[in-house]
């Protein structure tokens, strides 16, 4: 079993309250800077974002990164100069693949209710891709006691493709239920729990809490009304 386990606590996080949108970085992000924590290998951001009903990110730019929405609670709206233009739900993964340049707006749709989601930067494995668009929906019945296969470089069992030695797994876990992660060698691990309870060898942990490693072998993980997302990378 992998011990060598690093912890990264919720209330570590930088934070960032603009009255419309409450916004939690787990590495560095925008006035956030933490030179310990500026990203994990290719995985660049995940900031945990709530957005006011009807209130968003206006169109804006982005450059060389694949960008991961995975929508916890809500609706988030999409549209990019790509002319997609999409409502991400829970149970949703989108792509978007920066590249050369692309210009896009997120808002929440709703008059009622906030949007609770991820935003993840992964780095891609070169410059000056063609920009691109994905979006799946897998189902809870794919995630609940296991780990699915979201995101992958050769988008692999259905998976959403990214430019990236990057693959991205998603699971619901209520109490009791596990799965276990077998980290290669060679290879590392960062384990983010999206809300809940959960234990990763061991350790317990709580919504916003993550844990890493770079050391091979098996990570157990049980959960507690958990949603985790395990990201195994180069």
């Amino acid at each position: 079993m992998s011990t060598a386990l690093t912890i990264r606590r919720a209330g570590e996080r930088g934070h960032a309250d603009h009255g419309w949108l409450h916004s939690f970085h787990t590495f560095s992000f925008a006035d956030y800077h933490d030179p310990k924590h500026m990203g994990f290998r290719a995985l660049r951001v995940i900031n945990d974002d709530t957005v006011d009903p009807g209130m968003g990110f206006g169109t804006h730019g982005h450059q060389d990164m694949e960008i991961i929405s995975y929508v916890l609670d809500g609706e988030l709206g999409h549209e990019d100069s790509m002319g997609n233009g999409s409502v991400i739900r829970p149970g949703d993964v989108q792509r978007m693949s920066a590249g050369t340049g692309v210009r896009h707006s997120e808002m929440n749709p709703s008059r009622t209710n906030p949007v609770h989601f991820l935003q993840i930067w992964i780095v891609p494995d070169r410059r000056g891709h063609a920009p691109g668009y994905a979006q799946i929906a897998f189902p809870e019945r794919e995630r609940r006691g296991q780990l699915r296969l979201v995101a992958s470089p050769d988008g692999a069992n259905g998976s959403v493709s990214i430019h990236q030695d990057v693959r991205l797994y998603a699971g619901l876990f209520d109490r009791g239920e596990s799965a276990t992660h077998v980290v290669a060698p060679g290879r590392h691990a960062w384990i983010h729990v999206a809300r809940g309870q959960a234990q990763v060898a061991g350790r317990e942990l709580g919504a916003g809490d993550a844990v890493s490693t770079s050391e091979a072998g098996d990570l157990a993980i049980t959960g507690d009304g958990a949603e985790v997302l395990v990201f195994d990378l180069a």
